[in-house]
């Protein structure tokens, strides 16, 4: 018998080539002893075949189909305000995480050590695709700044991989406004303003190219700049 349950959060954007795959990849992800899956697919306004694939998929997870898009920080909020979970786990559609590590990220958790994980990019020994040299040199930044504001020592503060337990769920249901990719230094500067235990785990990382599919640009770069201002200085939770 299950004991505990986890929540795997995955937003969703004209991402009809992955699909199916991220879900297999997802459904067959192990986990420790004694935990199950909760998965929940939001659609964020795809104008793709996105919709009807989560349609096809929804005998077997929790689908949520928003007529318009807003950002994946709307389809995340959406995602945890379904979320039934003692733990939840942010998972991009994209590929790019490799959801066989679940249990790097669970562990901590489940030893009472911690109240959220980041999964970093930048720490340990897992492969990585090698790729763009601003991007690298923009999240360092990012991760700085971040830090500066709240007192942390992140490596990866933009990684998508935030899994974390139920009490650290209600207060981000609670306190999070971002609709777009603002999400990440907001999530941050929640858990830091709430003096949660956080930890890294190094995951490994296959990043896309943007001839295959990489959204996120120089202009998120920007806003992300006025996000992590925003959310530490002007609207403190």
């Amino acid at each position: 018998m299950f004991d505990k349950k986890v929540s795997i959060i995955i937003p969703i954007y004209n991402e009809a080539k992955t699909l199916r795959a991220i879900w297999q990849r997802v459904q067959e992800a192990p986990l420790p002893a004694g935990l199950t899956k909760e998965i929940i697919m939001v659609d964020d306004g795809s104008r793709d075949h996105s919709p009807e694939i989560i349609k096809s998929l929804a005998a077997d997870c929790i689908a949520i189909l928003k007529e318009k898009n807003q950002g994946k920080g709307a389809a995340v909020r959406a995602g945890l305000a379904a979320s039934t979970g003692d733990y939840v786990i942010i998972q991009d559609a994209d590929l790019e995480y490799n959801p066989d590590e679940y249990p790097l990220l669970l562990e901590p958790l489940l030893k009472n050590q911690a109240d959220i994980v980041y999964g970093s990019r930048f720490l340990g020994g897992r492969p990585h695709r090698v790729l763009f040299f601003w991007h690298y040199a923009g999240n360092n930044l990012l991760t700085l700044l971040s830090n500066i504001f709240t007192n942390l020592n992140l490596s990866d503060m933009e990684t998508c991989y935030k899994c974390f337990n139920r009490r650290v769920r209600d207060v981000l249901v609670k306190n999070l406004s971002s609709n777009r990719f603002g999400i990440e230094p907001e999530i941050t500067a929640v858990v830091a303003g709430h003096k949660f235990r956080i930890y890294e785990v190094g995951i490994s990382y296959a990043g896309r190219t943007y001839d295959e599919g990489k959204k996120i640009g120089w202009k998120d770069g920007l806003a992300a700049l006025w996000f992590i201002f925003y959310y530490n200085a002007i609207r403190r939770h």
